[in-house]
């Protein structure tokens, strides 16, 4: 009986579960044309547009954790995120930890959230790339001789999509600001012309609807533990 219980919870718990997956091109010809030939720093969030409430989906080693190889942290990098998330009061939800791994090397990069079928969020993804710089955004200003303290080159781009957890939709977030750091604040700013490559580091971002197979054997962590409670 007790096993029964735990099986139709399960099930039913199932019922009402959507995943949002991501999966994202990483443009490695870009990657190459940049001065370090390294893979771009990026945070992926979900935003309940109805209360402003975060859910963080993932964030690079680097970014989440400040590891830059000896480096102050660097806020620039991905500024928006760092406002969000590091310097505001934002609330958050604490049912969603955030994923923080290493920068993904290879050209296909995926993840997916696990969010209430039906339910309504706006995604963000902010990316940028160490190095690309072009002659809006000089490694050595040629005025001022300022070096780019950091390195970030081009500004990093923030994208959007408005979605709707229904199985099977299908969206492609778009560039809707540049993001940048200056005199220790983030602000966002439109895109302009001074972004020649940056928006070609993700050459491709689909984010699809889908709904996950009930499988008992593939319960998280968190599943089992609500089971042995009941």
């Amino acid at each position: 009986m007790l096993v029964l219980s735990a099986v139709m919870w399960v099930y039913f718990n199932h019922v009402n579960r959507t995943l949002i997956e991501f999966e994202i091109h990483i443009n490695k010809q870009a990657i190459y044309l940049s001065t370090y030939s390294e893979p771009p720093q990026f945070a992926i969030w979900l935003e309940n547009p109805k209360n402003g409430r975060k859910k963080q989906i993932f964030v690079t080693n680097r970014v989440g954790i400040g590891d830059w190889e000896g480096k102050a942290d660097v806020p620039s990098a991905i500024p928006h995120w760092v406002k969000v998330f590091r310097n505001s009061k934002t609330e958050t939800d604490s049912e969603e930890v955030a994923v923080s791994g290493a920068t993904p090397k290879d050209e296909y990069f995926r993840i997916d959230a696990n969010v209430k079928a039906g339910s309504e969020w706006i995604v963000w993804l902010e990316v940028n790339l160490a190095g690309d710089y072009n002659e809006y955004y000089p490694q050595i200003n040629r005025i001022t001789h300022e070096e780019d303290e950091f390195a970030c080159g081009q500004p990093a781009l923030l994208y959007r999509a408005d979605i709707n957890a229904i199985k099977g939709n299908e969206y492609k977030p778009e560039i809707v600001a540049m993001s940048l750091w200056e005199a220790g604040k983030a602000h966002l700013t439109a895109r302009d012309s001074t972004i020649t490559s940056a928006h070609t580091v993700f050459d491709e971002i689909n984010i699809r609807v889908v709904k996950p197979k009930f499988r008992l054997i593939n319960l998280k962590k968190a599943d089992n533990q609500k089971i042995l409670k009941t």
